[in-house]
């Protein structure tokens, strides 16, 4: 049987990217700076880690200096051991006495049209007095503090005001069910509950609190809930609650930002808990504010006059990372969403940026896809010349996803940043760089400063064919542990090849050294043998016109071990019908070979994904083989399952 994923799709497109940009790029003035020539001599260059990423933490302030850059006894690390940081001091005090201090640092916009501009100084002085309230409740250094909010300014400046004094913030999603949100205040033994009345999704009225007091009954270490007022609907009211206007009315508007060491815990983010445990992903203070920052500034190749838009949820680390801490640190002027990206109409984003002159534009495929969906029409609706660079986050980007989102809202001169990152590493892994030549799918090459590789089973580095993608070296801003569960840490990440990280994404690696990520390693298909990443399937279809979204499953076959069974959105004013299931299946061994051709194709209209955005295949596939689907409170579209039903 054949251990290695194959490598069934070519993409030949290459993107240069514009002379301008890369003349002007972050990464091209440090690189003339230090005498470095190309890429490939940056790339180099930057396997001196210690080197590379002691520049980039000198670029912070430091309450005190680091006695070493790295201690790496594997699979522990600890980052410039002994320096003395405070992520906020970094990311709002140290721009107060400058220009910076009266720039805007968010743009919010809530569903319902409101606006807020909160600039650094505002922001500092929100964060402050919560600090300040939160310490009048008794929080200190090395507390946990759960974060059950939506995207209001409330959310990131509670996760600052924690930070700040040394508490440790355990966000979790707005979109999550009671029980979800229990797990993980339990887990972390949060003592103070932030939440909100109610917030705005699709123009319904969400009561958050209600929420939160149901998970909260069976939580005994908790001891003040802190509701923020957003939407004026009628809440319970326990003798644990406070109203967060009530906390800080009267609070200082300045704090100290306590002195943290470099290893010291600055939150907890809690992952994949829709199947077993949650895991709680611990980030520290020193080292994440050194990864973040400077993959922002070389990636987005982020400048004082961009408008930096990161349209993710902060409920993920995409929002931690880059909605929060590092535009912060870096002095940038976001833009934040409270809602449903096509609420009230499929152009909100597209208005959004012509409104507020985003310049960079951040994104998941999942996103793409869905207006792929609704069509050409609505961004060209819109003046988006403001944009100059664009991204993509989440999963891989299917090449024709690529090419309508760089055609449509870039314009063909906006390169895509198609990173590839995850909760565990805390920052973008492999990705483009403003200087790297693009090709649609691909997250092109590692980051400086990163070693990427793809193993087979024996651990040998191959070349063209899939295999497990693994990090073989420390970074500064990867995960240091799990929340109460080390041997978790050192099993799931680490025991497989030693010394190395592995990530659990599946993927290849072509003869420019360009990584091509095909998906989780439990979402590949075995087919009479052949290992096939679903995704590889699922761009096929989507390359087709008639095609929007696509989730490819494998079903029990008794001879072929599986087949594929594919699930298809159409395009706007498509059809669906039997000659189109025969033309699609065509199309796919066409443009994969015959091996890839789904045994079936059902249309449906929506497809079950969770919050954020991802295709919940287990729930496809229990669909398809009548087993029962199991939990689905992560989903934001349950009516989606029942659709299944019509198509299986």
């Amino acid at each position: 049987m054949a251990k290695d994923i194959e490598a069934l799709q070519k993409e030949k497109r290459i993107f240069e990217p514009p002379a301008e940009l890369v003349e002007n790029s972050n990464v091209k003035k440090w690189m003339n700076e230090h005498d470095i020539k190309d890429y490939d001599e940056l790339l180099e260059r930057a396997k001196d880690k210690e080197w590379f990423w002691e520049d980039a933490a000198k670029e912070l302030e430091w309450f005190a200096p680091w006695t070493k850059v790295l201690e790496w006894n594997p699979p522990h690390a600890k980052w410039f051991v002994d320096g003395k940081i405070n992520i906020v001091h970094n990311a709002l005090d140290r721009h107060m006495g400058t220009p910076r201090e009266n720039k805007v640092a968010y743009i919010w916009e809530g569903e319902l049209g409101e606006v807020r501009k909160l600039t650094y100084r505002d922001l500092y002085v929100e964060v402050n007095k919560f600090a300040n309230a939160l310490k009048g409740l008794g929080i200190q250094k090395g507390d946990r503090v759960t974060i059950y909010l939506p995207m209001i300014p409330e959310l990131p400046i509670a996760m600052l005001a924690c930070a700040k004094i040394g508490a440790i913030h355990s966000v979790v999603f707005s979109g999550f069910s009671p029980h979800a949100m229990m797990e993980r205040t339990k887990d972390a033994e949060a003592k103070v509950v932030i939440t909100v009345d109610g917030f705005y999704r699709r123009g319904k009225l969400i009561s958050l609190k209600q929420n939160a007091d149901e998970a909260l009954r069976d939580a005994p270490s908790v001891k003040h809930i802190i509701v923020v007022k957003r939407a004026g609907n009628d809440v319970s009211n326990g003798d644990k609650d406070v109203w967060w206007h009530e906390l800080v009315e009267g609070q200082s508007a300045t704090a100290e930002a306590e002195v943290m060491d470099s290893e010291d815990i600055l939150y907890i983010l809690y992952t994949s808990g829709t199947t077993g445990k949650p895991k709680g992903i611990v980030h520290v203070h020193g080292g994440y504010a050194v990864g973040t920052y400077r993959t922002l500034k070389w990636v987005f190749d982020l400048k004082d006059e961009d408008v930096w838009w990161c349209a993710a949820d902060i409920g993920w680390v995409t929002g931690h990372s880059y909605i929060v801490y590092a535009p912060l640190i870096a002095g940038a002027t976001s833009v934040m969403y409270e809602g449903a990206p096509d609420y009230p109409h499929p152009d909100r984003l597209w208005s959004m940026i012509a409104k507020y002159g985003v310049t960079i534009f951040y994104t998941s495929p999942t996103a793409v896809r869905m207006f792929m969906k609704y069509g050409e029409e609505w961004p060209k609706k819109h003046d988006l010349s403001s944009l100059r660079l664009l991204g993509s986050v989440g999963e891989p980007i299917n090449p024709e996803a690529w090419m309508w989102y760089y055609e449509y809202i870039g314009d063909k001169r906006c390169p895509i940043m198609d990173t590839w990152w995850q909760t565990e590493t805390g920052s973008h892994m492999i990705t483009p760089l403003p200087i790297t030549p693009l090709k649609p799918g691909s997250t092109t090459r590692q980051f400086p400063g990163v070693e990427a590789d793809i193993f087979d089973d024996n651990g040998k580095s191959l070349t063209e064919k899939g295999g497990h993608l693994v990090i073989k070296t420390p970074w500064p801003s990867m995960l240091r542990t799990l929340y109460k569960d080390p041997e978790r840490y050192e099993k799931q990440y680490w025991s497989r090849f030693p010394d190395t990280y592995l990530a659990g994404d599946a993927a290849r690696k072509d003869e420019d050294g360009y990584f091509w990520v095909q998906g989780r390693e439990d979402d590949v298909l075995n087919v009479a043998g052949h290992r096939i990443g679903t995704a590889e399937v699922e761009s096929a279809l989507v390359s087709h016109p008639a095609v929007a979204e696509a989730a490819v499953i494998g079903v029990p076959h008794p001879i072929k071990g599986e087949e594929i069974s594919a699930f298809v959105i159409l395009r706007k004013g498509r059809e669906p019908s039997d000659a189109l299931k025969d033309e699609l299946k065509r199309h796919v061994a066409e443009e994969i070979g015959p091996i890839a051709r789904p045994a079936s194709i059902g249309f449906v209209g929506d497809l079950p994904k969770t919050r954020s955005g991802k295709i919940m295949r287990r729930v496809i596939k229990a669909k398809a083989i009548g087993a029962p689907v199991g939990d689905i409170s992560t989903l934001a579209n349950p009516e989606a399952v029942e659709e299944l039903d019509k198509a299986v």
